[in-house]
């Protein structure tokens, strides 16, 4: 079987009220403003004490309209809390609505923890992902969905395929593709063999920077280097210049690697500054995958179709006639919903021309990091 390359576009949203907050976040954004001409450090601080105050009420407020939407959704008989086209609306509104001195890129990650306890308010969620603790996957699934649900590391990426399957996760997030690897093959064939109503609804780019982990700062010491095999294909400058006396051992997941580094000695693991945290080890050296523009994207799995937004996106999966023995297959992303008209006439005529053709998802664009 092969499959075919992925069509490369940029690599590359959670329920909750918006209304009620806009009015009180400008009021206080014109106290910031008028704030500090010719007050004290002390009267400063007071302000932002008074202003952090009311912060923790317009918070509150909005948690407990959470609450109400997430009591609207169960008696619609709606099991989804997070929808993807509302995470995409909300976060575009608070950056248009911001006239700094505060990053869009900082506003959306406040925002995304605030959406985060709003989802776990409205409706608990189990996210699964590729671990252990430390993972990229991990630290993808805490940016999309912050603190607040219920995350669940597994073995492998095809038992996040099957614990959204088998309804023992509401969302998966696997890694898709990265800029220097390629097409991560064992999502493309969970992707092949899936059962059960298993669909993209979200995806995600996360720049992934790669860092040598270890126990001892002498290099000439290490024997053994653990992480994943598109891992090494990511540092393999790097490895090549200071590591090569270093056997490379393929492991499933870099929070593995750092779990092995840490338990046997002349060992060093690639992964991330997360997992030398959790595993005790040390940072020997950061960065040193060859592309400094590193990034891996990520989808989310589920088992709703997010509704059309106008900005949207479709993946889809197709089979060719094939020649001998070879099957060919491709992973491909379209612009449209597969509710959208056009889009939906498109597939029905492009059917005839493959053996095999189906939708994994259609969803909503994502948004920019700012």
């Amino acid at each position: 079987m092969r499959w075919g390359n992925p069509r490369r576009g940029k690599l590359g949203p959670f329920g909750g009220p918006f209304s009620g907050c806009c009015d009180g976040a400008r009021g206080l954004a014109a106290t910031g403003r008028e704030a500090g001409f010719g007050m004290s450090l002390d009267e400063i601080r007071k302000q932002i004490d008074a202003i952090d105050l009311r912060l923790v009420e317009l918070m509150n407020e909005r948690a407990r309209l959470a609450v109400e939407i997430g009591r609207l959704k169960r008696e619609a008989g709606q099991n989804a809390a997070y929808a993807p086209e509302r995470e995409r609306e909300v976060l575009e509104r608070v950056a248009s609505a911001s006239a700094g001195p505060l990053e869009e890129a900082t506003l959306r990650a406040i925002w995304k923890e605030l959406m985060s306890g709003s989802l776990a308010l409205e409706m608990p969620a189990k996210v699964m992902y590729l671990g252990p603790e430390g993972s990229f996957s991990h630290l993808a699934a805490l940016e999309k969905f912050g603190r607040s649900v219920d995350l669940a590391a597994v073995r492998d990426i095809a038992s996040v395929f099957d614990g959204v399957s088998r309804g023992l996760a509401d969302y998966g997030i696997v890694p898709v593709e990265n800029t220097t690897g390629g097409a991560v093959r064992d999502t493309m064939e969970c992707f092949l063999g899936v059962q059960g109503p298993v669909k993209i609804c979200a995806e995600m780019a996360m720049p992934v920077h790669q860092n040598l982990l270890g126990k001892t700062a002498d290099l000439a010491k290490v024997m053994k280097v653990y992480s994943k095999p598109q891992v090494f294909d990511q540092c393999r400058g790097w490895l090549s210049q200071n590591l090569a006396h270093a056997d490379q051992v393929a492991v499933d997941s870099t929070a593995e690697a750092a779990l092995l580094a840490a338990k046997v000695e002349g060992t060093s693991a690639i992964a991330s500054r997360m997992a030398a945290e959790l595993y005790g080890l040390a940072v020997l050296a950061q960065a040193i995958e060859d592309n400094p523009q590193n990034q891996t994207r990520f989808l989310v799995l589920g088992r709703e179709n997010p509704k059309p937004t106008g900005r949207d996106k479709t993946c889809l999966l197709f089979s060719t006639a094939h020649r001998k023995s070879w099957e060919y297959y491709f992973f491909v992303d379209i612009e449209g919903h597969r509710d959208d008209e056009p889009l939906r006439k498109a597939l029905e005529e492009a059917k005839v021309h493959t053996r095999e053709l189906r939708v994994l998802g259609s969803f909503p664009v994502m948004v920019s990091a700012g």
